[in-house]
C-alpha cells in the first residue's frame, strides 16, 4: 500500500483499519513520513488528528526532534496540545528506550504552557515517561501555583511506580500550607502508587 492510502485509512471510521494503517506507516516510512503526519496535527479531523498522534508514538523517538520543534514553537494549541500526547504515545509504545533528553526537556518547557489543554497533557507525558521525569515532576509540584497541574503532577507520580514518590506523596498528605484538593489527590495517589509497586515487584 502507498503512503497516500495508509494516510487516506488513519481517517477511517474502522479502529482497527486505522490502527493498521499506523503500524505500516510506521514499517515503510521514509524521509517524507514523519513530516507529513506532523502537519496533520491541526486537522479539524479529530479522528485522523489522533490516528496521526499514535502513529508518531509508534514510529518512536526518530519523531521527538519534530515533535518537540512544533510542542516549543507552534502557534496552534491544538498542534501543542497534540505533541506532547504524541511524546506520551512514544513513551507508551517504546517503554524499553531510553526517552530522549530533548523530549523530556521539552515538556518541562511546556509545563509552563499558558494553555491548559497543552500544559496538563504534558505533565500527563512526564508521567508516562515515568523515571527519567521524576525530578521534573516534583520540581513542579513545588514551584506550581496552578492546582490543575499540581494534581496532574500528583496523579503521574502516583501511577509511575517510582518508590521515590511515596515520600514526595505522603510529604504532602501531611503539609497543612497545600491546596486541599493537591492533599486529598496525593492521598489517592499513595493508594494506587502502593497498588502500582507491588505489581511491578510481583
Amino acid at each position: 500500500m502507498t503512503q497516500d492510502t495508509l494516510f487516506e485509512q488513519l481517517k477511517h471510521p474502522n479502529p482497527n483499519l486505522r490502527k493498521r494503517a499506523m503500524i505500516e506507516l510506521a514499517e515503510i516510512r521514509d524521509e517524507t513520513t514523519i513530516p507529513r503526519l506532523m502537519s496533520v496535527l491541526d486537522n479539524e479531523d479529530v479522528t485522523y488528528r489522533r490516528a496521526a498522534v499514535v502513529a508518531l508514538g509508534i514510529i518512536g523517538v526518530d519523531a521527538v526532534p519534530s515533535i518537540v520543534e512544533s510542542l516549543l514553537n507552534s502557534d496552534n494549541v491544538t498542534v501543542r496540545g497534540s505533541c506532547a500526547k504524541a511524546l506520551a504515545q512514544i513513551a507508551v509504545n517504546h517503554p524499553d528506550v531510553t526517552f530522549p533528553d530533548q523530549g523530556i526537556q521539552g515538556l518541562k518547557t511546556a509545563i509552563d504552557d499558558p494553555n491548559p489543554v497543552v500544559h496538563i497533557a504534558a505533565v500527563m507525558a512526564l508521567g508516562e515517561i515515568g523515571e527519567p521525569a521524576f525530578d521534573i515532576l516534583v520540581e513542579t509540584l513545588k514551584t506550581t501555583d496552578n492546582v490543575a497541574v499540581a494534581v496532574t503532577s500528583v496523579n503521574a507520580l502516583g501511577s509511575s511506580g517510582d518508590e521515590r514518590a511515596v515520600e514526595v506523596l505522603t510529604a504532602l498528605t501531611q503539609d497543612e500550607s497545600v491546596d486541599s484538593y493537591v492533599r486529598e489527590s496525593a492521598v489517592s495517589s499513595l493508594g494506587r502508587l502502593d497498588q502500582v509497586i507491588h505489581f511491578k515487584n510481583r
